[in-house]
């Protein structure tokens, strides 16, 4: 079994394209990611329609007996199947999400991290493991990265893997497991929440203690808080959706 507590919130002006869905012994959290200004995704559904169907997809399958890239890829494919004709799947700019799942199986914590969503696991030591996958951070040319560079390196083997258009992509997340008994919690964020760390000084022990002794709503009031203080150090957004998950192994009742 597992004990979670989130929250999330979407940029101020904005829709949410965040999403988290949660069970009994599982957790997935998705970041949808937005579309620049006019180009044509070849979709008639919105990013939030990817985010939605993908994560219920994943829902779906994760109580399978499968490896969770295999999880992750077949409801890729499944979520390719719910576009319908009258989407451009070829299209590079497709919607796609960032994927974080973690899931508990016995004694052991599966986890699998598919872009720049990362987890953090805590062990009783204090110490903390960093599972993140930054292969979007280093692109060519550094940022901010041209439309043309993201189209041609998405779902390439010198590029980055995010969940869209491509079922393989699930076997490109980082994946791995780890004892219950190694576990005193997990964080699990999108990058509107990374900032904290990326851009504003923090570490990620402090990001798992405002976690524990405050909760998640808290922890992205300090994200919101930062943004107005110190705005973007490169050009950015200042503000994004921002999701924030607090996982705990608890003992079968």
């Amino acid at each position: 079994m597992l004990h979670v507590n989130h929250a999330t919130t979407g940029a101020p002006g904005g829709a949410n394209e965040d999403y988290l869905v949660t069970g009994p012994a599982w957790i997935a959290v998705l970041d949808g990611a937005t579309a620049p200004r006019g180009v044509d995704s070849g979709c008639v559904h919105d990013v939030r329609w990817l985010v939605r169907t993908l994560a219920m997809a994943v829902a779906a399958r994760i109580e399978e007996p499968w490896p969770l890239t295999r999880v992750l890829g077949e409801a890729i494919h499944a979520t390719m199947r719910a576009h319908g004709d009258g989407c451009d799947l070829v299209n590079p700019d497709s919607p796609s999400a960032t994927v974080a799942i973690v899931r508990r199986t016995g004694d052991q914590l599966d986890y699998l991290v598919l872009c720049d969503s990362p987890i953090v696991i805590r062990h009783p030591d204090g110490t903390v493991t960093v599972v993140a996958d930054d292969r979007l951070d280093h692109l060519p040319g550094g940022h901010p990265y041209g439309l043309e560079l993201i189209r041609s390196l998405r779902n390439q083997p010198d590029g980055f893997w995010v969940a869209s258009t491509a079922p393989h992509a699930a076997a490109e997340a980082l994946t791995g497991s780890v004892p219950v008994a190694d576990v005193t919690g997990i964080g699990m964020f999108t990058d509107g929440v990374t900032r904290l760390v990326e851009w504003y000084g923090r570490s990620w022990e402090q990001v798992l203690d405002i976690l524990t002794e405050r909760g998640p709503v808290s922890l992205l009031a300090d994200v919101r808080e930062a943004e107005l203080t110190y705005g973007p150090p490169r050009p950015a957004k200042l503000h994004d959706d921002a999701t924030a998950a607090w996982v705990l192994p608890i003992p079968a009742i």
